[in-house]
């Protein structure tokens, strides 16, 4: 089998904006060679344990070019899977036609995956389509920027500035004003619409629209060191119709997120969809129970319980495991009633084709035992209750006060981390430039796990220039008895209804700012 290379087009930023085949690839390679613009959270598409290798910047020199070459060449005839992965589209100016080239010439097998251009996301994005009909029927896409950023782009400017219909141009910060000041020196109108776009489609993308000479004389003075996309065209006046994506509720706040690792997703893409920047810092991680057998042991013999209590997705994940574990299904339940405190719980549940007979109207501990109570007499009744070591026993004593029979078990170990790393997003800074708008708790060993790991004065003192956003009463109740004002909390304590409660209680923050 021929050694063979993949060459990937990320997109523009936005990690949902790579092609479906484009992440299979890369979640195959073994080895990922990247431009330093590439989103991380494209990176972290790649499976673990890829090499990830960073190569510099978009558009190298041709020395620093070949270098690349040579090293995709060398992990290939190693037999590796390399996926070679670009910013925007590999094979619009960009040197991803020469790598193709390369590759080819020394014996590598080679699949190009487009990606979609910068100029095209950025611009939608930003709520201006690039053609429309009666705004010209051309589209120019100018290469803005060499090897070096120095010199200017060598194209005819007179019969550019001359088309009917929309000019792009990804430039340097230095370049874009002598790009507008070559189109007006050859002809472009004056008061032709123009806009910059910079960071496109990121949480931070800015969007300024004018008119080629507004901005041919006011770029200068903005002092500002970041490039951006150049939208010169009458299509330009779309985007006070059309803008979407920083319309947002969300759009310009930064959030942390503070759920473990591999439950962090659903809560950051709900954020993100209101037009969030999320901040992962995973503060608790879950683990198996420190006695399996205790648990494997309850689940095998489940259909000897009337009821089956889950207060957590978490549990209910150990306790099929447990089950599996034992060679049993869900069969082994038997006529015993399953009881889900919260509908994510619930939802869990029907993922292993279980359906629960009892949702309390309040999703915690005291709303469980009062639905439980409703349902009929708890005297003698067998009670099944997997659960996390540091859950609270106001459920358990409170059914065996009613006259059930409560068999407790623990289900998963929740740890808190002891230590922050060096390559993890460094929140402390964050915080103490106001940089995070809002942190948020999912469970109260989050919160006293950040107030450990901060220091308890110090995280005060950070916490209060910045919005608190908890769960639910339980985790309110500890954070503020550590101190912590809790600014947002949900009428509903789950996932969904917190990305709500925080995109209601910055957008009233906004219809209340001073004009």
């Amino acid at each position: 089998m021929k050694p063979g290379a993949s060459l990937i087009g990320a997109g523009p930023g936005d990690p949902g904006l790579i092609t479906v085949r484009g992440r299979t690839l890369l979640g195959e390679a073994d080895v990922v060679v990247h431009d330093r613009e590439v989103d991380p959270r494209v990176l972290a598409l790649a499976r673990p344990g890829a090499e990830l290798i960073d190569v510099g910047h978009a558009g190298p020199g041709a020395l620093a070019e070949e270098a690349i070459s040579y090293l995709i060449v060398e992990k290939a005839m190693e037999g590796r899977r390399v996926a070679r992965l670009k910013w925007g589209d590999p094979f619009i100016f960009d040197r991803g036609g020469e790598e193709a080239l390369f590759l080819r010439e020394q014996g590598i097998d080679l699949e190009v995956v487009p990606g979609v251009p910068i100029a095209v996301a950025a611009s939608a994005f930003a709520g201006i389509p690039v053609t429309y009909p009666g705004a010209g029927d051309t589209l120019t896409i100018i290469r803005g920027q060499d090897d070096t950023g120095t010199s200017m782009p060598d194209v005819d400017w007179r019969a550019v500035a001359g088309l009917n219909g929309t000019i792009l141009c990804y430039a340097s910060a230095h370049q874009l004003p002598r790009i507008l000041q070559a189109l007006l020196a050859q002809g472009c109108p004056p008061d032709t619409p123009a806009a910059i776009v910079r960071h496109g489609t990121l949480p931070t993308q800015t969007t300024e629209t004018s008119t080629v000479a507004a901005l041919a004389e006011s770029l200068p003075a903005h002092g500002r060191r970041d490039g951006g996309l150049l939208i010169v065209g009458r299509v330009v006046r779309f985007r006070e119709h059309l803008r979407w994506f920083d319309g947002r509720p969300l759009f310009g706040r930064t959030v942390l997120v503070t759920r473990p690792k591999d439950q962090a997703a659903e809560f950051s893409e709900q954020l993100q969809a209101l037009g969030a920047r999320v901040i992962e810092l995973p503060l608790i991680e879950i683990r198996p129970a420190p006695d399996p057998q205790t648990l494997e042991l309850a689940a095998a013999s489940a259909s000897r319980f009337d009821w089956v209590v889950f207060t957590s997705v978490n549990a209910v994940d150990a306790f099929m495991h447990a089950l599996a574990s034992v060679s049993q299904d869900a069969r082994a339940i038997g006529n015993a009633r399953l009881c889900a405190v919260g509908p994510a719980t619930a939802a869990r549940l029907a993922h292993y084709h279980l359906l629960v007979d009892l949702v309390p109207d309040t999703f915690h501990a005291e709303g469980a035992f009062a639905a439980l109570e409703a349902q009929g007499t708890l005297v003698g009744r067998q009670v099944l209750l997997p659960k996390g070591d540091l859950a609270r026993d106001v459920l358990a004593e409170r059914l065996r006060g009613a006259g059930a029979e409560v068999t407790e078990v623990v289900a998963y170990q929740t740890v808190p981390r002891e230590a922050l790393r060096d390559d993890e997003p460094d929140v402390y800074r964050m915080l103490l430039d106001g940089v995070l708008d809002c942190v948020t708790f999912t469970s109260s060993s989050a919160v006293r796990t950040f107030m450990t790991l901060f220091g308890s004065d110090a995280a005060l003192d950070l916490l209060r220039h910045t919005a608190v956003a908890s769960i639910g009463p339980v985790t309110s109740d500890v954070a503020q008895g550590l101190g912590i004002e809790v600014a947002i909390q949900p009428a509903e304590f789950t996932i969904p209804a917190l990305a709500d409660a925080i995109a209601a209680h910055f957008a009233a923050r906004t219809s209340t700012a001073p004009a």
